[in-house]
C-alpha cells in the first residue's frame, strides 16, 4: 500500500512546480516579452501567450486520447504494467530536466514547450497505469481511505518541493530567494533566472528518489500465460469493454461525467497561475507563495474527503467538489486588480490577492478529494473478479476529453481578449458533469 502511494509522491511535483507554481508563470512571462518585443501591446502578448499555452495543452490531450486506451489495454493484457510505467517514466524524467533551457530571453521558447508537454503525455499515461492497481490492494470498503491517503501524501510531497524550490531556487526581482538567499546557494545566476529554471532539473531528482518505494515494493501479479498479447486481440478485447459500458447507464454516465470534470479541473490547475500572473500581476515568488498555501490546504482537504469518501459514500464528495470549482470559476471572471464584480477597487487593494489565496485551497482540495474519490467510485462499478479491467479503463478514459477545456480557454480567451473570460467554458463543462452525475449510482451498479 505505502508502496502504491509513493508514486503519488513521486509524480506531484512536476503538477505543482511544473504545470501550475512555478514554469508554467515562468513561460508565460517569458513568451509574453517574446510577443511584446515583436509589437503586441500588453493585453495582445498576455492572450497570445495563454492561447499558446493552452493550444500545447490541446494537442498533449489529444496524444492522450489516442493513445491512452491501446496502451492501457495493451499493459493491462500483458499483466507487466510495472514495466510500461518505468518505460514511461524515463522521458518523464529526461524531459523535466529539459525545462533548464528555456532562458529568459525566450530561447527554445518551443522546443522547450514541447518537452513539458511530452513529458506531461508520459506522466499520465503511467499515472493510469498506476491508478489501475489500486483495485487489488485492499477490500473495496477501505479503498476511500487508501485513495484519499495516496492523494494527500503526493500533495504533501508538493509542498515540500514546492517549499524548497522557493527557499533555495527561485529567485524573486531582487535576485533573492524567498529566504533571502541566493539562488542555488550562489551557484546559479539570478539574472539568467537559473534558480527558476534549475525546478526541471529538481522535479527530476526529485520523481528517481521518490518513487524507489513504488519499484522495490509494488510487484505485478503473475503474467497470464500463453504468449504475450497480439495488438489485434487487445484492440478486440478493448471494443467488447467499451460496447459493454453502454449496456451499463450508471458506469457510463460516470465515466462522462468524470472525463468532464477532471478536464476542468486540469484547466484550473493549468491556468491558475497564468490568470494570477496576467490578471493580478503576480510575479513568481507570490504565485509559489499562493502555491504552498493552496497545497497544504489540498493535503489536508483531500485527507478528510478520503474519510468522507469511506463515511458516506464517493459521489457526495465528487457533487460537492464541482460546485467548489464552480465556485472558482466565478471568482475567476468576476475579480480584476480593478474591480470586484464590476464594483471598482481602490489602487493596492489586496482583495482579490485573499480572494484568490481562497480560491488556491478550493482548487487543491476541492480537486484533490475529486480525484481520489473518483478512483472509488470507479471500484464500486467494477466486478471482484474483473476489477483490472475495469479500472483499467477508468483510467484509460480519463484524459480522453483532455483536450477540450484547454481548447475552448484558447478560443474563449482569443475571441473576446479577455484572460479572465476564458474561463467561461469551464463552467459549462462543471455544470454538465453535474447533470450526468446525477445518472450514477452511488453504491455502484454491480451492488445487490
Amino acid at each position: 500500500m505505502w508502496g502504491w502511494m509513493a508514486f503519488d509522491l513521486a509524480q506531484q511535483p512536476y503538477a505543482t512546480l511544473g504545470l501550475t507554481f512555478v514554469f508554467n508563470p515562468y513561460f508565460i512571462e517569458t513568451a509574453r516579452g517574446v510577443f511584446a518585443a515583436q509589437g503586441a501591446t500588453a493585453a495582445e502578448a498576455g492572450a497570445r501567450a495563454q492561447t499558446l499555452w493552452g493550444t500545447a495543452n490541446t494537442l498533449a490531450g489529444i496524444v492522450i486520447a489516442l493513445s491512452a486506451p491501446f496502451l492501457g489495454a495493451f499493459a493491462d493484457a500483458s499483466g507487466r504494467r510495472q514495466r510500461w510505467i518505468a518505460a514511461f517514466s524515463v522521458p518523464f524524467v529526461l524531459c523535466a530536466w529539459g525545462l533548464w533551457f528555456l532562458r529568459p530571453d525566450g530561447t527554445h521558447l518551443l522546443a522547450v514547450l514541447t518537452l513539458f508537454w511530452i513529458g506531461f503525455v508520459a506522466g499520465e499515461s503511467a499515472l493510469n497505469l498506476n491508478n489501475a492497481q489500486l483495485p487489488a490492494l485492499a477490500p473495496p470498503g477501505r479503498l476511500g481511505r487508501i485513495s484519499g491517503g495516496g492523494a494527500a501524501m503526493g500533495y504533501w510531497g508538493g509542498v515540500i518541493a514546492l517549499a524548497l524550490a522557493l527557499v533555495f531556487l527561485v529567485e524573486r526581482p531582487d535576485g533573492l530567494t524567498l529566504a533571502g538567499l541566493p539562488p542555488g546557494f550562489g551557484l546559479l545566476d539570478a539574472t539568467a533566472r537559473e534558480g527558476t529554471r534549475a525546478t526541471g532539473p529538481f522535479i527530476a531528482l526529485w520523481f528517481v528518489l521518490a518513487a524507489i518505494p513504488f519499484f522495490l515494493w509494488v510487484r505485478d501479479p503473475s503474467p497470464p500465460p500463453g504468449r504475450a498479447p497480439r495488438p489485434g486481440a487487445v484492440l478486440r478485447s478493448l471494443g467488447g469493454t467499451l460496447r459493454d459500458v453502454l449496456r451499463r447507464p450508471s458506469l457510463a454516465s460516470f465515466l462522462l461525467s468524470s472525463m468532464l470534470y477532471r478536464d476542468g479541473l486540469g484547466a484550473l490547475y493549468s491556468f491558475g497561475a497564468i490568470y494570477a500572473t496576467l490578471v493580478l500581476g503576480w510575479g513568481i515568488t507570490l504565485v509559489g507563495a499562493f502555491g504552498v498555501t493552496a497545497a497544504i490546504a489540498a493535503a489536508v482537504i483531500t485527507w478528510a474527503g478520503g474519510l468522507a469518501d469511506q463515511r458516506w459514500g464517493p459521489k457526495p464528495v465528487i457533487v460537492a467538489a464541482c460546485w467548489a470549482l464552480i465556485l472558482v470559476c466565478t471568482v475567476v471572471i468576476g475579480v480584476s486588480r480593478e474591480s470586484f464584480y464590476g464594483w471598482p477597487l481602490p489602487p493596492g487593494s489586496r482583495l482579490p490577492d485573499i480572494a484568490f489565496f481562497v480560491c488556491g485551497g478550493l482548487i487543491g482540495g476541492a480537486g484533490g478529494a475529486m480525484y481520489a474519490a473518483s478512483r472509488t467510485l470507479m471500484a464500486r462499478h467494477s466486478e471482484p473478479e474483473r476489477a483490472g479491467e475495469a479500472f483499467g479503463l477508468f483510467a484509460l478514459t480519463g484524459r480522453a476529453t483532455a483536450f477540450l477545456a484547454p481548447a475552448l480557454i484558447a478560443a474563449a480567451t482569443a475571441f473576446t481578449g479577455s484572460v479572465q473570460w476564458g474561463f467561461f467554458p469551464v463552467i459549462l463543462l462543471f455544470l454538465a458533469a453535474l447533470w450526468l452525475l446525477g445518472f450514477t449510482r452511488p453504491e455502484g451498479d454491480r451492488a445487490p
